[in-house]
């Protein structure tokens, strides 16, 4: 590896300076890396929804985004992982008219999209083991092994919530009942909050008081034991904390999140009736919130934005669109993969990043896609997998000794209070919320330093097995350009590209032997790596 940082900067520049850029709206750009020229045609309901609010607003959408481009979009939407060399080289020869689609069907079915989907949702369910959330070790890995199976196994999302509302018993025994231990607050006004803002995407403290005191009167009513088994906990159904009641006096009645009375029978678990409210195919507030959140995790923005601030004064950009996702939920019996599809197989998540418009709307009404930068777990398992390397995971308050093998991937661990000193700069979310803003995925000084001039990442590129590998069996300087392109980008490099390396290559501030390894670093640090696009 040269040291010359001046010249390794340039040639990061160089070639980043080969990325997207806005292009003018007439006539058709040229192929490129990252887009294609064709226009985006309609192919389903949601296309034109999309495609009928921008044409209103006066906005072109984008082109549709190359195959490189998708290749590696879509895997790490779907499944938190790079494509491979060979599975990109494979994607990008593939001739079919209906590839992308097929190819998204098989990453619905790889085990790494139970994997990501369940750390996306173990920072929604705050799966910790230590402060302040305290669910302890051994319940967290229990929590997170259901959770995960429930996504394999794709489980309806009614009977997902149901089950994560109504459960009792032990937290090592019965894994659901730790979300109503993963919270600070486990009185009943906080506990209303958690499942408002899990399961209807809403505040419920910013609610009129009458209301969310309302909402609490569903959970007043559960338990918390200890038992002789060290830390564990049983949560369960408590009618002697029901206030005492005049004689004859109807029991109180809650208050649904819509404002309607429910009152609540003696001898029957309250969370029951909130349950069989809230799982209603008719409730608008239980579909609304899960396609608007699956919107979001896919596109980088919500049709309600932010997911998990829905209120009457946050009304969503386009209704019908809204509205026909959450018909979509509900016709198709919850199957949250049915949704996954949609928006996947639609031409509105194949646009390009590069925007035909310079309207500021562009962005809200989903003109383009949004580019957004890696998160973290996602971030260092792409680098583990490019470098062949593996990284080392700790827990600042280990109780147990909790012991990670170095070769799991960081989208597969359940604990959030595992972490490392790339995740903790990266933005990796605490779990003590719940709130989508948690994670922090903006860049900084510090970050990028830490990509350019780490002994971190030089030992990565420099002593892994996966680069020097790359290398060494390439048969000339184009294999070599090739195979780190498809490794790194998951494309071909482009002529422009190929011949900035050449001219850095003949340039003598390297030797021959260092080129490919400087070529990589500066691959590793560009925003095409960096970032989804």
């Amino acid at each position: 590896m040269t040291m010359y940082l001046m010249p390794l900067v340039a040639l990061t520049a160089m070639l980043a300076g080969a990325g997207p850029a806005p292009t003018p709206p007439a006539p058709p750009p040229p192929p490129n890396a990252f887009e294609t020229p064709a226009d985006p045609t309609p192919q389903g309901k949601i296309d034109e929804l999309v495609f009928a609010s921008l044409k209103q607003l006066g906005i072109r959408p984008a082109n549709l985004c190359s195959d490189g481009v998708f290749v590696r979009r879509v895997y790490l939407d779907v499944i938190g992982t790079l494509p491979t060399a060979d599975e990109a080289r494979q994607f990008l020869a593939d001739r079919s008219p209906n590839k992308r689609s097929a190819l998204i069907d098989r990453l619905l079915e790889r085990p790494e999209f139970a994997d990501y989907w369940a750390m996306k949702w173990g920072d929604l369910l705050r799966i910790k083991a230590e402060f302040p959330i305290r669910l302890w070790p051994l319940a967290a890995e229990s929590y997170h092994r259901w959770l995960r199976t429930a996504i394999k196994q794709n489980m309806p999302y009614d009977q997902f919530v149901r089950e994560l509302l109504t459960e009792s018993g032990s937290n090592f025994c019965v894994p659901q009942v730790n979300f109503y231990r993963a919270m600070q607050n486990r009185e009943p006004p906080g506990i209303a909050q958690a499942v408002a803002l899990t399961f209807l995407g809403a505040r419920a403290e910013k609610w009129p008081k009458d209301r969310s005191a309302g909402m609490a009167l569903f959970f007043a009513q559960l338990g918390y034991k200890s038992t002789a088994e060290w830390k564990e906990e049983i949560v369960f159904f408590d009618p002697g904390k029901a206030a005492a009641q005049p004689a004859g006096t109807a029991p109180p009645a809650a208050v649904l999140p819509d404002g309607t009375l429910a009152p609540l029978p003696a001898g029957k678990d309250p969370r029951e009736v909130f349950a069989d409210w809230l799982i209603r195919p008719e409730n608008p507030w239980f579909g609304r919130n899960i396609v608007n959140r699956i919107w979001c995790w896919l596109l980088g923005r919500g049709i309600i934005h932010e997911p998990d601030d829905i209120r009457p004064d946050n009304p969503p950009e386009i209704p019908a669109l809204l509205a026909c996702l959450e018909g979509e939920l509900a016709t198709a019996h919850y199957d949250l993969k049915h949704i996954y599809r949609l928006i996947l197989k639609s031409r509105t998540y194949q646009l390009a990043s590069v925007p035909q418009t310079d309207n500021p709307k562009g962005e809200a009404w989903f003109a383009y896609y949004p580019v957004r930068r890696l998160e973290a777990e996602v971030l260092i398992d792409a680098l583990n997998q490019i470098t062949g390397t593996s990284e080392r995971y700790s827990s600042s308050i280990p109780e147990p000794f909790t012991f990670i093998p170095e070769a799991r991937r960081s989208i597969a661990l359940a604990d959030g209070s595992i972490s490392s000193p790339f995740l903790d700069l990266f933005g990796r979310p605490s779990r003590d919320t719940g709130l989508e803003s948690e994670r922090n995925n903006r860049s900084t000084a510090a970050q990028s330093l830490h990509l350019l001039n780490s002994t971190h990442v030089h030992w990565k590129i420099t002593q892994s097995h996966g680069l020097p590998e790359l290398i060494q069996s390439a048969k000339n300087p184009r294999e070599i350009a090739d195979g780190l392109y498809l490794t790194i980008l998951s494309r071909f490099p482009t002529d422009d590209e190929l011949k900035v390396i050449d001219t850095y290559s003949k340039s003598g501030v390297a030797r021959p032997s260092e080129v490919p390894v400087d070529v990589a670093w500066a691959l590793i640090n560009s925003a095409e790596f960096l970032y989804r696009h």
